[in-house]
């Protein structure tokens, strides 16, 4: 996809929605809720509850270290996934991703540096924010 014809809401919404769905697929957790914004090129991403079952339970008997390689590895195991969904999502590459996550609120971030800034439509009446 070269040339998006969407805005930029349609395009956050479609990475977040496919993203959650790389989550269910993937790890077989889906987080609550995962917000995506576009700003230049770059791209931030927030998955609230990303924390599997398997980590809680874990977490919940006191293996916060065992926890935290678990979450390492499967860090490393899904990151060319979340990379192969955006370039497909934006028609970019993806030149670095950084990740971090907080086990104690479940939350997981990334930042994503693309090799160019997306286009997309404004919405009517709406400035283009880039």
């Amino acid at each position: 996809m070269t040339t998006l014809q969407l805005t930029r809401g349609q395009i956050e919404r479609t990475l977040s929605q496919r993203i959650q769905a790389l989550y269910r697929e993937r790890l077989g957790h889906q987080p609550s809720k995962v917000t995506c914004e576009l700003f230049d090129e770059k791209l931030t991403i927030l998955l609230e509850n990303s924390i599997t079952p398997a980590e809680q339970l874990l977490l919940e008997e006191g293996k916060e270290e065992s926890v935290e390689h678990l979450r390492s590895d499967l860090d490393e195991v899904i990151q060319p996934y979340i990379k192969t969904t955006i370039e497909e999502v934006l028609g970019i590459s993806v030149l670095d991703l950084l990740s971090d996550a907080t086990l104690e609120t479940g939350r997981m971030g990334l930042i994503v540096i693309l090799e160019s800034a997306p286009s997309f439509r404004t919405s009517p009446g709406r400035n283009r924010r880039q």
